[in-house]
């Protein structure tokens, strides 16, 4: 494993994106900035992020391997291991489709994936991930940031939390190479957030309840609506309300 760190960086998935075209980088390279000044997330979304306070790092994968229809399997691979390693500081822990990592009701990481493809294979894949470690106030509008200095008080070593996270990482996508796809499409479902029970949900047409059935490795979202109606969801065409 690589690590690179630099001092700042717009973003770090354009950082490792320009690097990887300008010369051979190994699968596994790490980028991570102490600053990020316009990080992002899901379709456009900003990422808060002091400087110092928290892991805001990319990943280079070359996933070509995996099937394009089972794209979404890097992707839950990514947070079951940042799950796992916040596991070992706070509980419970889970993953609210598709990607974000909560604690509760709060969001303590976000995940951007961006593929690069050639045909219908997935050429290279440049994972970003910030994780909220010491900040302690949020000032920006994000709905409900949380750290774990918030959460447990303590201050955590934000190189010691990187190396753990990429042995968890390294794990889950040791086992996506080895093809455990069932392994792990279903310890992803089984942590998902709001996995069971009825919550409110709002499409196009407006909110309504519905349970969790499952989320294929498309990455399509099945819900089952109170009125026993099954529905799928690609992302953004479904939000969660709280």
């Amino acid at each position: 494993m690589n690590i690179i760190k630099i001092d700042s960086t717009s973003s770090t998935n354009i950082y490792l994106k320009e690097l990887s075209q300008k010369q051979e980088v190994e699968e596994l390279t790490v980028v991570q900035a102490y600053s990020q000044t316009a990080g992002r997330g899901q379709s456009g979304t900003s990422w808060e992020a002091e400087p110092g306070k928290n892991i805001t790092c990319s990943i280079l994968f070359y996933p070509s391997f995996l099937p394009l229809k089972k794209h979404f399997l890097l992707s839950e691979v990514i947070a079951l291991g940042v799950k796992e390693v916040l596991e070992e500081f706070v509980q419970p822990v889970c993953v609210k489709w598709p990607n974000d990592v909560y604690i509760n009701d709060k969001k303590i990481t976000g995940i951007l994936i961006e593929n690069e493809l050639i045909g219908q294979e997935i050429l290279k894949s440049i994972v970003g991930i910030g994780v909220n470690i010491n900040q302690e106030i949020f000032t920006s509008n994000a709905q409900n940031p949380v750290s774990l200095k918030q959460l447990t008080g303590i201050e955590t070593d934000l190189d010691l939390f990187l190396k753990r996270m990429m042995k968890r990482i390294s794990y889950w996508y040791d086992l996506l190479k080895k093809g455990s796809y069932s392994f792990i499409s279903r310890s992803y479902n089984d942590t998902l957030y709001r996995k069971s029970g009825f919550y409110r949900y709002q499409d196009r047409n407006g909110q309504f309840m519905a349970e969790i059935l499952e989320v294929k490795d498309s990455g399509l979202f099945f819900l089952r609506t109170d009125k026993g109606e099954e529905r799928s969801y690609s992302f953004k065409e479904i939000s969660f309300i709280y």
